[in-house]
């Protein structure tokens, strides 16, 4: 009996480790992607429709996804989970690849160096690329979230971030490399239009693996091992098909489930930040950058350090801090080290190295530590709220939230750019978004403990 019971635990093990071998490599291919897809959003729309237009086009993301919403929310009704991130994944490879042959077409790519926000090819192509975030990276981590139970999420999600910063930091080093290519007379090896079609196609290639990838896990791994957390699985197999369906049952659960709309104010206030100080970044960058390859690589060194520091974060601390302090405390430290970063930005605004470090730090943070930690949440919910609600959050709620932001950018220019003024509107903002934040955090992490502890499944009350 107790030879019987070794083995099964070493099996336990091994499937254990191979799950998360193949989701650390799928995650590697899709942050890998992302990473360079996300900067050449910002230096296409930065040379196409203008450094200006970002905070407009930026709200004119919030309402083009809303289509895609329920285009995405039919597809869950009809698929099943790996299905879903491998038709997503799948189909936003196909538009890179369509996307990197209209960047060199005369007049509609950048060839055309006249700025102007009737320069349609650049508003679409950066709503294509702000779809990867809630229709790519998220489905992953809902997928990864349905087939993982909590104790998995505290052992296992520190390590799976690491290995999708060294995609980060490999995507983005090779990018730089590409773009700092001169010939013998000094000139740029390939043309701004070159550079970035080849790194377009390079990103799609890489979004191609993942459903590779995930097909062959699911071959390999015993559907047991696959349950996640056990009262959801058990609670979901007893459902009817279909049961919960419709295209709107995201937005409902998400307003009905305070637990949910916890979850939504822990993504709406970190994009909030993170869209001031990015906005500040990319002018930055522009005004750096003479050429669209320069702007990128500027853009591409931020997020490489963010990578680097994330990757040291995810691998020496998450898991860490997640067995030490558990989620209620660590959900705290969110807002409380966002609060840091921004006081040190406040004291050193004048400096343009005192952005680098506080953006670099920002999203080091967010990926390595708060993602994940705000990932895990979803574990003791439903598949409508881990996929259907979590696609409202981060689409329609996470561009919400960067309107509000680019809406605090527009009111913070036209307040003026004195010191004094600078100073007193930014701190103001920051107290302000930090506080909330603070609390928030707080009782969303008392609610995730109360229904591990019970074992219960969040978005199931009150249904009969």
């Amino acid at each position: 009996m107790s030879d019987t019971m070794q083995h099964d635990k070493s099996q336990d093990l091994y499937y254990e480790r191979l799950k998360l071998f193949f989701l650390t490599a799928a995650f590697f291919c899709v942050i890998g992607a992302y990473t360079v897809a996300k900067e050449l959003k910002n230096s296409v729309i930065a040379h196409t429709v203008g450094v200006d237009y970002i905070p407009l086009v930026r709200t004119g993301v919030m309402f083009a996804l809303i289509p895609v919403l329920f285009l995405y929310s039919n597809l869950i009704d009809r698929l099943r989970r790996y299905q879903i991130l491998c038709v997503c994944s799948g189909a936003f490879a196909v538009l890179g690849l369509v996307f990197a042959y209209l960047l060199g077409q005369p007049g509609i790519g950048i060839l055309n160096t006249d700025e102007s926000p009737y320069r349609l090819f650049g508003w679409f192509f950066y709503f294509f690329v702000e779809g990867y975030s809630p229709f790519v990276v998220s489905v992953f981590w809902a997928f990864a979230n349905s087939i993982n139970s909590p104790e998995e999420a505290r052992n296992n999600y520190g390590l799976m971030v690491s290995g999708s910063k060294l995609g980060g930091m490999l995507t983005a080093g090779l990018a730089m490399i590409l773009l700092t290519l001169r010939t013998a007379d000094g000139n740029q090896l390939y043309t701004d239009v070159t550079n970035h079609q080849i790194l377009l196609i390079g990103t799609s290639v890489m979004l191609l693996m993942v459903p590779i990838i995930i097909t062959i896990m699911m071959k390999k791994i015993p559907g047991r091992y696959l349950h996640g957390y056990e009262a959801v699985y058990q609670v979901e197999k007893e459902r009817k098909h279909g049961e919960g369906a419709g295209v709107l049952a995201g937005l409902v659960m998400l307003i009905k489930y305070p637990y949910v709309l916890g979850i939504f104010g822990m993504t709406f206030f970190y994009e909030v930040v993170s869209t001031v100080l990015s906005y500040l970044s990319v002018k930055m960058a522009r005004d750096i950058g003479s050429t669209a390859s320069e702007s990128l690589w500027y853009l591409l060194k931020i997020i490489l350090f963010t990578h680097l520091v994330g990757f040291f974060i995810s691998l020496f601390g998450t898991s860490v801090l997640f067995r030490a302090l558990g989620v209620k405390r660590c959900l705290f430290l969110i807002p409380v080290s966002t609060g840091a970063i921004l006081l040190y930005y406040m004291l050193n605004v004048t400096s343009a190295g005192a952005l680098l470090i506080a953006l670099v730090a920002l999203r080091s943070i967010n990926y390595a530590f708060s993602y994940p930690l705000r990932e895990s949440l979803y574990i003791p919910t439903i598949k409508e709220i881990k996929f259907k609600s979590k696609s409202w959050i981060d689409a329609f709620g996470s561009k919400f939230a960067k309107t509000s932001g680019s809406t605090f950018n527009i009111f913070a220019q036209w307040i003026g750019k004195s010191s004094a003024s600078y100073m007193t509107t930014y701190s103001f903002f920051f107290a302000g978004v930090v506080g909330l934040w603070g609390l928030t955090a707080w009782l969303l992490g008392v609610r995730f403990d109360r229904a591990v502890a019970k074992d219960e499944v969040i978005g199931i009350e009150n249904e009969s």
